[in-house]
């Protein structure tokens, strides 16, 4: 095999890797949606145990459907700012210490709406109890 042969199937498998596993400079995309994910479940646990805000996970979204058609649950929180929410793969389903029901109607919220309505709990003066 020739240089350039070995230098152009080591470039397609690097490409390929990233494609499977797209990263930063520091982190997997993989890697950073469980963090994310841990994260979420700290504060949620934190918070459905203290009862600060109301939070609820389900296997199904308001109307009665599954998520995503099954095997995926969804946790959402109603912080004084509004909703914020996420789905989970059916094996985390332990991590969150929530109630379990009926999750309130979807608001439309997009990650970046959720993110600023975070943003805006914290910046509370006290942000661990409903306003």
């Amino acid at each position: 095999m020739t240089d350039w042969m070995a230098r152009a199937l080591a470039a397609e498998a690097a490409y390929d890797d990233l494609v499977e596993n797209p990263r930063d400079v520091h982190h997997t995309m993989s890697e950073l949606y469980l963090y994310r994910m841990l994260y979420n479940a700290f504060a949620v646990n934190a918070w459905a145990a203290a009862g600060t805000h109301p939070v609820v996970k389900s296997w199904t979204h308001e109307d009665g459907e599954p998520c995503f058609g099954g095997g995926w649950f969804i946790v959402v929180a109603t912080l004084p700012t509004g909703q914020v929410s996420n789905h989970y793969r059916a094996q985390h389903w332990d991590l969150f210490q929530a109630p379990e029901g009926t999750p309130p109607a979807y608001d439309f919220h997009t990650p970046a709406v959720a993110a600023d309505r975070m943003l805006a709990t914290l910046r509370t003066k006290d942000h661990t109890h409903d306003a």
